[in-house]
């Protein structure tokens, strides 16, 4: 899976590993574009509101309303990107993305999202939304062991 599925797409499944990765790492970038936003938005209302009728105070005014239309933008992204994460570890825990949806659910989604997505190991080998991240062909080996039946005993 290449960067920009990771980061933009809804298929497939992803490790624990990738979905911190990509959290902590898009979280970092994201902080830092933040504040670069926020002195575009600040610096042009500071303009705006000290300059006078002239050019000074129509170029802050309009830095500050780009800067207001990249901060809608700026989290577009954000809401995206934790779509995006998500939804795929939902895949990897064999459910559906709607799942994403308990977030909504004051405190307690958010941390049942938590528990689900960042701790929480995926299914082993494929399901239904794609192959294992983690390269495992068949079921795990005690889903194996248990399908085969008891053993038979020794005489």
């Amino acid at each position: 899976m290449n960067f920009a599925q990771l980061l933009f797409g809804f298929n497939g499944r992803i490790r624990r590993t990738t979905y911190w990765l990509g959290a902590i790492g898009s979280g970092f970038v994201l902080t830092v574009v933040f504040w670069i936003l926020l002195l575009m938005v600040g610096g042009g209302a500071a303009l705006a509101m000290h300059g006078n009728a002239d050019a000074s105070g129509a170029a802050g005014a309009g830095l500050g309303v780009v800067g207001l239309l990249l901060m809608l933008a700026y989290f577009a992204a954000i809401i995206w990107i934790s779509l995006a994460l998500q939804i795929k570890r939902w895949h990897d825990r064999d459910k559906s993305g709607v799942w994403v949806l308990i977030n909504l659910i004051p405190f307690v989604g958010g941390i049942w999202s938590l528990v689900e997505c960042g701790f929480m190991d995926g299914t082993a080998g494929p399901n239904r939304f794609g192959p294992s991240p983690k390269g495992i062909q068949g079921p795990a080996p005690a889903a194996a062991a248990a399908a085969a039946g008891p053993a038979a005993p020794a005489s």
